[in-house]
């Protein structure tokens, strides 16, 4: 059986959580191979937000490129893949995939995707939103590229940090057509 390929691409905004929970989500299904980058800044928010060393992150990927290699297998049409997920998204990231600045790893391939009709998930990481970061994020979305801020739900009534996350990765699996149950999902059964 052939593995389904995804790109994550872990940019420099606060939330390294939801890259690091996605990442170990999809190490567990054998059917996954996870190919990937991680940002310069990316490294300083994971140093500033969990106890995880730069090895402990580059392990969870099946094969990691350098965010400066422009010449990896990700950043070339002909590399083919189920889609790309950007995870957490800094505006920086979300500017330069939108005008095609493709100046590290992860904008060159999210602009791979774009050019060659695959999907992009984006996890876009800031509050408040200025007007130039919602109109890049709507240039985005009328190119196809999935939207999904890690906005909790309180439906489910998350008991933790980690509840709270898993929903978003549930949300991000189930549009990239991965089977999972990470999260309670809505129900108005009585």
């Amino acid at each position: 059986m052939k593995k389904k390929k995804i790109v994550v691409g872990i940019s420099g905004a606060s939330g390294s959580i939801y890259a690091i929970h996605l990442l170990e989500a999809l190490r567990k299904i054998p059917e996954i191979e996870i190919h990937g980058t991680v940002s310069d800044w990316a490294y300083e928010n994971i140093k500033l937000e969990t106890a995880l060393k730069k090895n402990d992150v580059t392990a969870l990927f099946d094969k990691y490129y350098n965010a400066h290699d422009m010449g990896a297998n990700i950043a070339s049409g002909s590399f083919l893949h189920d889609g790309m997920v950007i995870v957490p998204a800094s505006m920086k990231t979300v500017a330069s995939i939108a005008y095609g600045y493709s100046d590290n790893l992860i904008a060159r391939s999210a602009d791979v995707c774009l050019k060659e009709g695959r999907k992009i998930i984006m996890v876009p990481r800031e509050t408040p939103l200025s007007t130039i970061h919602l109109e890049n994020l709507l240039k985005l979305s009328k190119l196809g590229v999935h939207i999904i801020p890690p906005i909790p739900a309180f439906y489910n009534q998350p008991q933790s940090i980690e509840e709270i996350v898993n929903h978003t990765t549930m949300k991000i699996l189930d549009h990239l057509e991965i089977e999972n149950q990470l999260s309670r999902r809505w129900s108005n059964d009585k």
